[in-house]
């Protein structure tokens, strides 16, 4: 069977040998994050429906799972916002019905929790990781750029209602935006809504590679390293560490990349029309293949570029 939105498997900093699961169109999401290593949000929206078919979803992940295939999560991810998908719900519960041996994971910008549907929807995955940037309006803004109906304020409140229905575990993400994010005011009020919410672990991150605007830089050690003990002993982000061998897949998708990079240079959509590859396995092999030094990226007129070195 040929997948359309099953991706990887694909070595994660954070999850160690994840199956991704995309539940949505290209870049269709309640925000337009300024970092966002996907691009600029192309639908930007709240509406919650069927996006891609569940039957077809299911399909393909029993198909997938039959085989046994050595994983640490299959994760609900890609480049949009999953939580936008009405059966999000019925495709997890197959997944701990049918396969229960997998961990389910759910990358999130945490916008709709404020919808008990959501919540219900989420109660059987395994791991949450959602996403709060800033804890007040005028950040949240700057960073997020989210949906006209979505406020800062809102976010919080659905996360801390999450906390309360969800029994698994919560990992929350915070990316930090030198000049927005880490000034002591905004810090504070952070600090604040993490109380609230109670997250079971506290994950701070920067910028690592090409995100949607240029004038987003990384935040230095030092300031990630104070910002992490404020926040109450964050993790900090760091590099992917394989518990598993790569896929052959994984392998076939990093070499046909490379070998096309080495001839001219390239964007992710050239890639992907070049290669007939999803954006999603695109960029995340991209970016796995610049932290192994194998590539390197130049902004151009046309979008960011990659080369072979």
């Amino acid at each position: 069977m040929k997948y359309k939105h099953l991706f990887g498997p694909v070595p994660s900093r954070r999850l160690g040998l994840s199956l991704g699961v995309d539940l949505v169109p290209y870049k269709t999401c309640t925000l337009n994050c300024v970092y966002c290593e996907c691009g600029e949000t192309t639908n930007l929206t709240t509406a919650r429906i069927e996006y891609v078919p569940a039957r077809s979803v299911i399909a393909e992940l029993d198909d997938y799972l039959s085989t046994a295939p050595s994983l640490d999560y299959v994760t609900f991810s890609g480049s949009g916002e999953p939580t936008l998908n009405s059966a999000l719900g019925s495709i997890a519960d197959f997944i701990k019905n049918s396969y229960p041996r997998y961990r389910t994971c759910l990358l999130t910008n945490g916008t709709l929790f404020t919808d008990a549907a959501v919540r219900r929807a989420v109660s059987r995955i395994d791991m949450i990781v959602p996403s709060l940037d800033a804890a007040g309006e005028d950040a949240f803004k700057q960073i997020n750029r989210p949906h006209k109906s979505i406020s800062c304020a809102a976010v919080i409140d659905g996360l801390a209602a999450l906390r309360s229905d969800y029994r698994g575990e919560i990992v929350l993400e915070i990316f930090i935006v030198p000049g927005i994010n880490n000034q002591p005011a905004e810090l504070a009020l952070l600090k604040e809504a993490t109380g609230r919410i109670k997250p079971d672990r506290i994950q701070i991150g920067t910028l690592d590679r090409p995100g949607t605007e240029d004038w987003v830089e990384a935040a230095g050690e030092k300031t990630m390293q104070k910002i992490a003990c404020f926040l109450g002993e964050a993790e900090l982000i760091g590099d992917f560490r394989p518990r598993r061998a790569d896929t052959a897949l994984h392998k076939a998708q990093s070499d046909q990349i490379i070998r096309t990079l080495q001839r001219r240079p390239c964007t992710i959509k050239d890639l992907q029309q070049a290669l007939n590859l999803r954006p999603v396995e695109i960029q995340k092999q991209v970016n796995l293949l610049r932290k192994q030094g194998k590539i390197e990226a130049e902004k151009k007129s046309r979008g960011i570029f990659f080369r072979a070195k």
